[in-house]
C-alpha cells in the first residue's frame, strides 16, 4: 500500500521509463481511470509515458528517431534559425549540429544562410523532409486521437481546452518577450 501521495508518484515515475510497462506501479497496484488513489502528478507522468511510447513507436516506423520526427515537425511551420531550434530543443548549438548534419545527410532538411545575416543559419524542410513530416504528422496524430477516443465529445473538448490553457500559461510564464519596446 502507498503511505502517500508522493510516494506514490515516486513508484509510478520509476516503473514508467524506457522498458517498463506504460501505467504500471510497483507492488502490482495498478492505476486506473476509476482508481480513487491516482493522484494528478501519477497520472500525468502515466499519460506523458504513453504519449511518448506512441511517439517513438510511430518515429520508428517513419525511421525516424524521436527527435528527428520532433525536428521535422516544427519545421513544417516554416524555416526557423539554428539559434531558435537550439533553445526550443534545449540542447546546445554542437548538439543541434549533429542532429542537422544527420538530417542533410538523409536529404530531409537543409541549412543556408540568413539573407540579412551572413552568421546565421537557418533550416528548411525539403521537399523528402516536408513529406516524411506530413505522413508522421498524420499516424501520430491519428494515434493520439485513439488514445483519447473512449472519452465522451464534451470531455474531449475539456481536455483539449484545459491541456490548452496550461501549456499557454506555461510559455507565457517562462519565454521572454522579445517583442518588448518594440
Amino acid at each position: 500500500m502507498y503511505h502517500s501521495s508522493v510516494e506514490k508518484t515516486a513508484q509510478v515515475i520509476a516503473t514508467t521509463g524506457p522498458g517498463a510497462a506504460p501505467g504500471c506501479a510497483t507492488g502490482g497496484h495498478h492505476t486506473s481511470a476509476g482508481d480513487p488513489d491516482m493522484d494528478l502528478a501519477a497520472g500525468l507522468v502515466q499519460l506523458t509515458s504513453l504519449v511518448q511510447g506512441i511517439y517513438a513507436r510511430v518515429s520508428e516506423r517513419h525511421d525516424l528517431t524521436p527527435v528527428q520526427a520532433k525536428l521535422l515537425c516544427v519545421l513544417l511551420a516554416g524555416p526557423r534559425g539554428m539559434a531558435e531550434l537550439a533553445q526550443r530543443f534545449g540542447v546546445e548549438k554542437a548538439a543541434l549540429t549533429g542532429l542537422m548534419d544527420r538530417a542533410e545527410r538523409r536529404g530531409l532538411a537543409q541549412r543556408s544562410a540568413v539573407p540579412r545575416d551572413r552568421r546565421a543559419l537557418q533550416v528548411t524542410l525539403t521537399d523528402a523532409g516536408r513529406q516524411a513530416a506530413i505522413a508522421f504528422h498524420a499516424e501520430v496524430s491519428a494515434e493520439l486521437d485513439h488514445l483519447v477516443s473512449p472519452l465522451a465529445p464534451q470531455d474531449r473538448e475539456r481536455f483539449r481546452n484545459t491541456m490548452a490553457r496550461i501549456i499557454a500559461r506555461r510559455r507565457a510564464s517562462s519565454v521572454p518577450d522579445h517583442h518588448a519596446g518594440s
